[in-house]
């Protein structure tokens, strides 16, 4: 049986990168790229195996950083390309050196890294692989992220955002909570001509109008109390680049009115400010409400909406996507399993008992079980669980469930293992109080007392966390 080839890029030129990842991954195959040859070492440290690892040995790099022992004792000679500059030689003695016979020379062709692939259809080493599928896509993003598309549905959608990506007009992202809007963000800002300007974020449910006015369009000295200095907003850190207007179904309706002032003309003023900015910003805006019905309540603008519309994408959710969630888990495995430091594979029955679950949180809520359960090293409980969940239909959370609520509402920014391990401390410690305070009919004394802690201690956490009768 063959899997997929993985290739380690050392180079810290982005179109280099991009050309690599998405022709190696256009093949089914993985590239991890890096700007340096330490964090190449940190990776196999992680456990990461190369099939091939390629430096980028431009004219500009220090020879003996880039070709660094500790590095190339890790990687059988057999692995190891060099790409170079037409007509730079200077790295041919540390080739010679470490036996380096596989050269590609800039510009980097598409055929060239299908000849690198094609020499090796290794066996995979890692952990939980998943192996090369008929229709299967995989792509790289940024920040650990990835897109994964094995359904007819992802497909098609995967095919959309290739084709409106190129596109200079505003996109609206449809979906439910968790679906992977953010993700379709990232893909329609990778496959943009601004895709080397900045792609920036700014969560409009979060924030009250006031200071979603200020965060989008920034504010001189003396706008309003606190205000010392000027400072921009995301329009102005966003030009040239894309913006990505997240729940704008819950945007109030000044705001409203406002943003499509800015989307017609792209123009706008700070916040005490007297003059106009002129800006150059792609948006695009995700949602989770129907926005028909919020039209149709005056809760949204019709205009606005328009203006929105002219391109949409809606991410189905995970139960219309099943035959993904094998896939999508042995991602998830894999790359936890590598911040963990320890190998795990999941078990064909909790696979299957995953796939006959609702997941009414989507892809949020099957990271954060896929998290859960490899901190938790308790398969069988997950599976109960599962089991439990899927036969009683359940649509609140419970105390079996607690933690996966946890995760749904408190870990939703979460990067890494350590995050999660820490939320999930501090909900049992609400949980814990909250108990407490609940039987002793919140007599605080008492509580403490029950809790064996002080009083005072009782007193600070009860302000910590916003707790109340």
């Amino acid at each position: 049986m063959t899997h997929a080839v993985q290739i380690l890029a050392i180079s810290d030129d982005t179109n280099i990168c991009n050309i690599i990842q998405t022709s190696v991954e256009s093949q089914g195959h993985k590239a991890i790229c890096v700007p340096s040859p330490y964090e190449a070492l940190q990776f196999l440290h992680r456990g990461v195996l190369a099939d091939f690892l390629l430096f980028d040995a431009a004219r500009n790099k220090p020879r003996n950083a880039l070709f660094a022992p500790p590095l190339l004792e890790k990687v059988n000679r057999e692995k190891l390309c060099i790409l170079s500059e037409m007509g730079d030689t200077s790295w041919e003695n540390h080739a010679a050196k470490w036996n380096i016979k596989t050269v590609l020379t800039k510009p980097l062709l598409r055929q060239d890294l299908e000849r690198l692939t094609s020499q090796s259809e290794v066996e995979a080493s890692l952990v939980n692989p998943i192996s090369k599928a008929p229709g299967y896509h995989l792509e790289e993003l940024d920040n650990n992220r990835f897109f994964l598309a094995a359904s007819p549905t992802m497909m098609q959608l995967y095919r959309d955002v290739r084709v409106l990506a190129t596109v200079d007009i505003p996109v609206l992202i449809l979906g439910e909570s968790g679906v992977g809007k953010e993700i379709v963000s990232m893909l329609l800002h990778k496959y943009h001509a601004r895709s080397e300007k900045m792609l920036l974020k700014v969560n409009c449910a979060a924030l009250p109008t006031e200071l979603l006015e200020s965060e989008l369009f920034g504010y001189e000295a003396g706008a309003f109390t606190g205000a010392t200095k000027s400072k921009p907003g995301k329009f102005e850190l966003a030009n040239k680049g894309t913006l990505l207007l997240d729940e704008i179904g819950e945007m109030s309706p000044q705001m409203q009115a406002k943003l499509l002032h800015v989307l017609q003309d792209g123009s706008f003023s700070r916040l005490g400010g007297r003059c106009s900015t002129q800006v150059d910003v792609r948006v695009l805006a995700a949602t989770n409400i129907d926005m028909q019905s919020a039209i149709a309540e005056k809760r949204f603008r019709e205009d606005l909406y328009y203006r929105l519309n002219t391109l949409t994408i809606t991410v189905p959710p995970l139960r219309e996507r099943r035959e993904e969630i094998p896939f999508l888990m042995k991602q998830l495995i894999h790359r936890g399993a590598l911040e963990l430091g320890q190998p795990t594979i999941f078990s064909d029955r909790l696979i299957e008992a995953a796939q006959e679950y609702q997941w009414p949180g989507n892809l949020r809520e099957l990271r954060n079980f896929v998290t859960r359960t490899l901190i938790l090293q308790d398969q069988e409980s997950a599976y109960n669980d599962l089991r439990a969940r899927t036969r009683a239909n359940a649509t609140t959370p419970t105390q079996a469930t607690f933690t996966e609520s946890v995760a749904d509402k408190k870990v939703q920014s979460a990067t890494g293992m350590k995050d999660v391990i820490n939320e999930i401390k501090n909900q049992t410690e609400i949980r814990m109080l909250q108990d407490a305070l609940s039987a002793s009919g919140w007599n605080r004394r008492r509580a403490a007392t029950n809790l064996n802690i002080s009083y005072r201690s009782l007193l600070y956490k009860i302000q910590q966390y916003g707790l109340s009768a």
